[in-house]
């Protein structure tokens, strides 16, 4: 039975300022009602079993991940990467934790869960196709025929043919020049690399045992038939590299089948206008968008009423604490924004004024010296971790809805206009166990205002 292996790691930089390092593209809903992880996961249920999809992830995303998957599946199986270390260790480390869970040695289906594809038929054909090589010892990769000389993705240059539908792969290139592209295109023979993989558990870690070694050694101190867990220690130890430069490019059973459904990785702003319905004029807009005159561009409002006039080839992202412009062609340049606000220690690569949670999410509504003034909204039937601060106190104050707040042992039901104060290492619970929305507003008050001053008792998301 096929399994499958879902990398929702990354921070998704090149949608910045939408996409933040705390909440990255692939948990948001850009164009539908599920996130992209979400609707990666509804795609492969239609070939994998729910059961047999393990999500890899970083610690930090853990919690979203779990929530946004066990709507479709009650104990979704999420590991949690303590810090990220790139592709190579992550598949490595997931085909390990299959092949002992499974007690088999199955083929295993690797995609990440940032991509559009719309054409799920075609795509199962595909995977099928896959499947057969990969049964026949191959790790396969899926490759797109390139429609035009894109710089942003790396390229896979095929040899001869295995059968009617796959190659042998020549070599691996990285992404290109314009130049480079374009011969690329021209010449045939070469692919945009997909990112997505399928192969046995057993060549899988045969041949990283033969390519990359230093990975290979480290995989005895991970033990899955005892814990699911991902020790930090020896995590830390693992290199920090691609699957392509580790197994990839040095390995001679490497096959590739053309991927022949729609694809789109929406790795930039211009990826994203690509696959939106436009207007009569080219342009996408979403959200509250007031145009006169505008040319092939795309405008996007999560809040405020972006208005524009007369331009042509142009992305406009508008957020809470945000606003980017740039001409369309330069979208994959956004990363060096992001890169310059990181280094800069600017919270603006790193969180939204809005950060969601899996119980709902919280708005920061202002602060200063000694003092943050939340919008706290939970959703039905959810609620916080039981928990305790060392630095601050809070007040909250019940907006809309009916909180019921545990103090110290104590239950307390608050309604709007009602209130309750926190003192510093009282442990408490804000929770929502009825049927409708829960706002209050939250001013804590204290010498250091963080979420790390959070110590966990309980929680329902697995973050204790």
């Amino acid at each position: 039975m096929m399994y499958g292996i879902i990398l929702a790691g990354g921070s998704g930089s090149r949608l910045w300022p939408l996409s933040r390092e705390l909440y990255p593209k692939q948990l948001l809903n850009i164009q539908n009602s599920e996130s992209l992880l979400q609707e990666t996961f509804l795609r492969l249920q239609t070939c994998i079993p729910a059961s047999n999809i393990v999500s890899m992830t970083g610690v930090k995303h853990y919690s979203n991940v779990y929530y946004q998957l066990s709507q479709y599946v009650e104990k979704p199986k999420v590991l949690s990467e303590p810090i990220s270390k790139n592709t190579a260790p992550a598949i490595v480390l997931g085909s390990k934790y299959i092949s002992e869970i499974s007690q088999e040695d199955p083929v295993i289906l690797v995609v990440p869960s940032d991509h559009v594809i719309k054409n799920t038929e075609d795509f199962i054909k595909t995977v099928k196709i896959g499947e057969k090589l990969a049964e026949q010892g191959y790790i396969v990769t899926f490759g797109i025929k390139p429609t035009y000389a894109e710089t942003g993705y790396g390229y896979i240059n095929t040899d001869s043919k295995i059968s009617e539908d796959s190659y042998k792969v020549k070599c691996f290139v990285e992404k290109p020049n314009k130049d480079l592209a374009e011969k690329y295109v021209a010449d045939g023979n070469y692919y945009w690399n997909s990112g997505i993989f399928m192969f046995k558990a057993s060549t899988l870690l045969s041949e990283t045992s033969t390519c990359a070694p230093e990975i290979y050694s480290l995989l005895k101190n991970f033990d899955f038939t005892k814990s699911s867990e991902i020790l930090f220690n020896e995590y830390d130890k693992m290199p920090n590299i691609s699957i392509d430069y580790a197994v990839m490019e040095k390995s001679e059973k490497i096959a590739l089948v053309q991927l022949k459904s729609d694809w789109n990785d929406l790795g930039s702003w211009k990826s994203i206008y690509d696959v939106s319905k436009k207007d009569e004029h080219g342009n996408v807009k979403i959200g509250h968008v007031l145009d006169e005159g505008s040319k092939n561009s795309f405008v996007y409002s999560s809040s405020k009423l972006v208005a524009t006039i007369g331009l042509e080839d142009v992305v406009v992202v508008e957020t809470e604490d945000a606003i980017l412009a740039c001409k369309a062609d330069r979208a994959q340049d956004v990363k060096k924004l992001y890169d310059t606000l990181k280094t800069q220690n600017d919270d603006t690569y790193k969180v939204h004024k809005t950060v969601y949670r899996p119980w709902g999410y919280y708005t920061v509504l202002g602060e200063g010296k000694g003092f943050l003034t939340k919008m706290i909204h939970v959703n039905p039937g959810q609620k916080l971790s039981v928990q305790s601060h060392n630095h601050r106190s809070e007040h909250w104050v019940v907006l809309e809805g009916t909180a019921k707040v545990v103090l110290e042992g104590k239950e307390h039901i608050l309604t709007p206009g009602h209130s309750v104060d926190i003192a510093v290492k009282e442990i408490h619970s804000l929770q929502n166990p009825y049927e409708t929305d829960l706002k209050i507003v939250e001013v804590q008050k204290g010498d250091l205002l963080i979420e790390e001053d959070i110590i966990r008792y309980e929680d329902m998301y697995g973050r204790v």
